[in-house]
């Protein structure tokens, strides 16, 4: 799950593993596997460093025997 923040400044989380695309339109909209979006302040590219900061996180929190995969 990351943290983005609608255009209005509302923050909310999403499950990253459900991010189907993300369209630059020049925000950013994020498309969801289920079609729903979301227009973000953050960039593609922040984004994308947020879900691959999430993912890593998960992984070694399993190595760690944190969690259990």
């Amino acid at each position: 799950m990351i943290f983005l923040t609608k255009l209005n400044g509302e923050e909310f989380v999403v499950n990253c593993e459900q991010i189907q695309m993300i369209e630059l339109i020049p925000e950013s909209k994020v498309v969801l596997m289920n079609k729903e979006f979301f227009i973000v302040r953050e960039t593609a590219k922040e984004i994308i460093d947020k879900s691959v900061d999430y993912g890593a996180t998960i992984i070694n929190r399993a190595r760690a025997g944190a969690i259990d995969l």
